[in-house]
């Protein structure tokens, strides 16, 4: 059968969507970018916020409508919102077949059912699977969760998967699932408790990632830092990276969701010293008012934050910092703002993102009475924003004339005779870009690693023009 799968949210979920597009293959399916083609629409879901949600929602409507009227004979919905709304979907949306949780991944077999199963499929064939996003905007969201086990369900370096990425970069999921109780998140009731995976695991999937193509690899979980802790192995994320940093084809290692209460000297020493790994800190802080901090359940104060950030700057101080805070949490006061303000203007982070707050029902929040209104939550992001610009525009002025590495992404959609490339300091589809100019794009490859000069700025994003190649895919 033709298989079209849709995946949305996080690049957690985009690796399920992997193993799941991996296992439908290896079957013998065919996949299709094409949802008109599909035999069977497969919608993974994300469930975090109401927005996420409202997402998800309008592409399984979307998907539902394609098959009353297309050659598709099955609709799966899988994911998180499957996790938390299972019952309420598939009463509401009749057009669904069948309903797969997050720790159900390997269940997608035996909805699809039977094929002749290819001969000879590799664990981790690098092909391009990404196409067309299909969305709407149908109402409908479901509004009670369902009562489900935690899932225990993590992928190793056997499972099949079919990369939705660029060639030339990939994500790792080290571990799964969160242990941890932030009062606005309903994570680790969608996805279990925190397992890490074995070293070993890694190490070889990230061999046979790079053996086909892959350079830039991108070390993914709830909690990034917590690798290993609960198997009492500390020192195992030290030790993963050195691993890592010997592994033949790759060129750059990177971090993603970095834990404020986890990060040791051990990481940011192997950080420093290895060669490979970017010196690129994403760490969440999600507020600086240690009032609202106090509500949200998150273990740290603005001293103690203000404290781990100067220790890595001083053990890595050209490190990149990027963060994300939430805005318009229950109880946020003008003064609770103005102190996020202030710590955003203290710290001058590279990379800001702002979540308005999302009032979520599953998360102890939602006791709390969400007092802070939409209008208002909405001008603080604005505002803090504003405030980030800024300091994003005098930092861009200190690196004009500088040289740097870069990685090619491919054309910019903005204009043909422009390419979309990346620094050490930029991690793929969530930070800006550095646009080269002054070139000629048919000169330069997808993947391909080159020396640039940064000449200018344009909003967050860089300009740059190239000097030398320095690598190729």
């Amino acid at each position: 059968m033709k298989i079209g799968l849709i995946s949305l949210g996080c690049p957690k979920n985009l690796v399920d969507s992997e193993v799941m597009l991996g296992l439908a293959q290896q079957q013998g399916h065919e996949l299709t970018r094409d949802a008109s083609d599909a035999d069977v629409l497969v919608v993974n879901t994300c469930a975090f916020i109401d927005g996420a949600k409202q997402e998800s929602v309008d592409a399984i409507l979307e998907m539902a409508e394609q098959k009353k009227s297309g050659r598709c004979t099955k609709l799966v919905v899988t994911g998180c919102m499957a996790e938390r709304y299972r019952e309420e979907l598939v009463a509401q949306i009749p057009e669904i077949d069948a309903v797969l949780g997050t720790g159900e991944v390997p269940e997608i077999v035996g909805v699809l059912g039977n094929a002749t199963p290819r001969a000879g499929v590799t664990p981790i064939p690098l092909l391009r699977a990404d196409g067309s996003t299909w969305s709407g905007r149908r109402p409908g969201t479901p509004s009670s969760q369902a009562d489900t086990a935690l899932p225990t369900y993590l992928y190793d370096a056997d499972t099949p998967r079919l990369l939705a990425t660029p060639r030339h970069y990939a994500y790792i999921k080290i571990a799964e699932g969160c242990d941890y109780a932030c009062s606005f998140c309903i994570i680790p009731t969608l996805r279990g408790h925190y397992r890490s995976r074995p070293a070993d695991s890694i190490v070889r999937e990230a061999e046979q990632l790079a053996a086909g193509g892959v350079r830039e690899l991108l070390l993914i979980s709830q909690d990034t830092t917590f690798y290993g802790v609960e198997r009492g192995e500390r020192g195992a994320l030290a030790a993963l990276l050195r691993r890592l940093n010997r592994v033949d084809g790759l060129e750059w290692i990177r971090l993603l969701y970095l834990y404020p209460t986890t990060i040791g000297d051990d990481v940011l020493d192997a950080i420093g010293e290895c060669d490979k790994v970017c010196r690129y800190i994403d760490l969440p802080l999600q507020h600086a008012s240690d009032a609202v901090l106090k509500r949200m359940k998150r273990p740290g104060t603005r001293a103690s934050y203000v404290k781990l950030l100067d220790r890595i700057r001083t053990r890595l101080p050209d490190a990149t910092l990027r963060t994300t805070f939430i805005v318009g949490f229950p109880g946020e006061t003008e003064a609770d703002f103005a102190a996020l303000q202030g710590f955003v203007q203290e710290i001058g982070f590279d990379h800001v993102g702002v979540f308005t707050y999302s009032h979520e029902d599953g998360t102890s929040a939602y006791a709390l009475t969400d007092d802070v209104p939409a209008a208002v939550k909405q001008e603080r992001r604005h505002q803090l924003m504003e405030l980030q610009q800024e300091i994003v525009a005098r930092a861009h002025q200190n690196l004009i004339g500088r040289q740097v590495r870069l990685v090619v992404d491919g054309p910019a959609a903005e204009h043909e005779l422009v390419l979309r490339a990346r620094s050490m300091a930029q991690a793929p589809e969530i930070d800006p870009h550095a646009f080269l100019t002054e070139c000629d794009p048919s000169a330069f490859a997808t993947g391909q690693f080159i020396t640039a000069e940064i000449v200018g700025s344009r909003g967050y994003d860089l300009l740059a023009r190239p000097l030398s190649v320095s690598a190729a895919v």
